[in-house]
């Protein structure tokens, strides 16, 4: 996954904005706190409280945040965009051809669809946080 150097500034786009991107961005705020980073969705979703659950676990707050879309975004000028969902990872690859960043995809899923009792949907939700976690300490790990 290596983008050749540390970025200083990530944008991480996903569908609706409201579960994996904003984790991943949370994630990647604590890790780099320096780092301009920033998320968006496809569209605009709603906050997901099994979201912010897992994310308090974590000393992460992402209750306040409001998701966007990546025409709200009123800065486009990012180092990297990861994009997270196939949707998003090929809109992100028509924008490459005409502004200047790179792109990483990380596949992850989608852990709104997860069934069964309170603590197996929050288990669905920790796995996709602690993947993204790792994808994140990965990227900001490069010199």
């Amino acid at each position: 996954m290596s983008v050749g150097r540390t970025p200083t500034s990530v944008l991480f786009v996903c569908r609706h904005n409201a579960i994996r991107s904003p984790m991943a961005a949370a994630l990647a705020r604590h890790a780099a706190p320096t780092t301009y980073i920033r998320s968006a969705g496809l569209e605009t979703g709603q906050p997901d409280p099994f979201a912010v659950s897992v994310m308090a676990e974590k000393g992460l707050d992402i209750s306040k945040r409001r998701p966007r879309s990546l025409e709200e975004l009123n800065d486009t000028s990012f180092d990297l965009v990861v994009t997270l969902a196939p949707e998003a990872h090929h809109h992100v690859l028509d924008l490459a051809r005409t502004q200047s960043f790179d792109v990483v995809y990380w596949p992850t899923l989608d852990p709104s669809g997860a069934q069964g009792s309170r603590e197996q949907i929050l288990e669905s939700y920790r796995q996709v946080r602690d993947a993204l976690g790792r994808q994140v300490e990965e990227l900001f790990a490069q010199s």
